[in-house]
């Protein structure tokens, strides 16, 4: 089964066929899975790792474990929900009330603006650490040029196999380094039974778990289901080994970032940044500790992290946006303009791309900046409040609705979440108030 046959699918349509011409659904070791959760691993999630390994060893090795699972739990439920019913996410967020027409469509605009200028600097800050010939600015706008050409003329396909070559680079350079530092095997058992730190430690437990593996797009993985042809609910166990499959790599990923922190920046003795420039920090404890090629390998690794990012969301969250305008248009479901090259697509793919440019010469936005850190702080509760609106009663096939524990699963993640976006939000609105 070719990957981009039926470029406009039947999804939406009353009764659903596969264009595989009934062949079993088989697995395949490359999926939409690795795409969302490479996506979600970026800088941020790996200095993040990173402190938290410096500042408590191993103590909170198993909240990886249970950001993990949580993913696990929201991504499936964003797949399961697309492959039962055809429709995707979006579509579902309408029929539980306008109000997440008003929430989502300002959020995406204004998400989109600010995370591409982010986006395209956290994959310029090693480029320009290896490469000084030319300014951080520069390397920033060459990323995001890379991104744009990549997804604008790439098939989904093509945008798989790269984001595959990515995680390997990735998970090589970072997890070779993890075995490198030597982790101390029974800290790193003592780490798996639950306890949190005295100092700081709820905030910085909840942090690390919440903050595995993306955020916006872990629901853009329904559009990539759709995209790599599977649209009905014979690939749902597919789905299911897909989503688990590249979610465990992300945790041994996002793991061995914690053994690097607990082994290398906490024994150096050195307090790294807390935002990207942290990486950079951590090359040069590497440079001193071990070489300057391992510190130059490590930089490889932290730039695959941030460039899996930039062209993961220039391609879902743009998919995520082209369905929600092609509904504000009245479009029909799956209609060309709201797919992969469609005109939607295209100009969210342009919004990632050349505005955020003027973020490098105006600086940061303070009303912008408040805007994104308002509504994205919200964005996992949304996303884990709604599925439980979409996968229980009538919205869903009864065959495919939750279960008991996948209930409880979701209600933990509203609970987590909301607590962490209340602390986000907060953070967020204290500029207002002269915090």
């Amino acid at each position: 089964m070719s990957s981009d046959s039926n470029p406009t699918g039947p999804v939406g349509a009353a009764v659903r066929t596969d264009n595989d011409g009934g062949a079993p659904a088989k697995w395949k070791i490359v999926g939409p899975g690795l795409v969302v959760a490479a996506t979600g691993v970026g800088a941020a999630d790996m200095v993040a790792t990173l402190v938290a390994g410096s500042q408590f060893g191993y103590q909170l090795f198993w909240a990886v474990i249970v950001g993990v699972i949580l993913k696990i739990v929201l991504v499936e439920g964003a797949g399961r929900y697309t492959l039962a019913t055809g429709k995707t996410i979006f579509e579902g967020w309408r029929s539980l009330g306008r109000w997440t027409t008003w929430y989502f469509g300002p959020y995406i605009i204004i998400w989109g603006f600010v995370y591409g200028g982010t986006a395209m600097s956290s994959a310029a800050l090693p480029l320009a650490a290896m490469f000084p010939v030319l300014p951080l600015w520069a390397w920033a706008i060459a990323m995001g040029l890379a991104g744009f050409v990549m997804v604008w003329f790439g098939k989904y396909a093509t945008f798989e196999k790269i984001t595959a070559a990515l995680v390997g680079i990735m998970f090589v350079t970072v997890v070779g380094l993890a075995v490198i530092a030597l982790p101390n095997i029974p800290e790193m058992l003592t780490g798996l039974v639950p306890s949190i730190p005295a100092e700081g430690g709820l905030l910085s437990t909840l942090a690390l778990a919440g903050g595995v593996g993306g955020t916006i797009t872990l629901a853009a993985y329904g559009y990539w289901l759709r995209e790599k042809g599977w649209y009905t609910p014979k690939w749902m166990r597919v789905m299911r080994i897909d989503n688990s499959v590249a979610y465990i790599m992300t945790g041994i990923f996002v793991l061995a970032m914690l053994i690097v922190g607990a082994e290398v920046v906490r024994s150096a003795g050195v307090s790294i940044s807390g935002g990207d420039e942290g990486l950079l920090e951590l090359a040069d404890v590497l440079n001193a500790r071990y070489g300057e090629v391992i510190g130059t390998g490590f930089l490889v690794g932290f730039w695959a992290a941030s460039f899996s990012s930039i062209i993961g969301v220039w391609n879902g969250v743009s998919l995520m946006f082209a369905d929600f305008w092609g509904h504000m248009r009245k479009k029909e479901a799956g209609h060309p303009d709201t797919r992969v090259g469609g005109k939607y697509f295209k100009f969210y793919v342009l919004w990632l791309t050349f505005p955020p440019m003027l973020l490098f010469i105006l600086g940061k936005p303070i009303a912008l900046i408040l805007a994104y850190g308002v509504l994205g702080s919200l964005f996992m509760p949304f996303l884990a409040l709604t599925l439980l609106g979409l996968l229980n009663g009538k919205r869903v096939p009864k065959e495919w609705a939750n279960r008991l524990h996948t209930n409880i699963a979701l209600g933990i993640c509203a609970l987590l979440f909301g607590i962490l976006g209340i602390q986000q939000l907060v953070k967020a609105i204290a500029p207002l108030f002269g915090g």
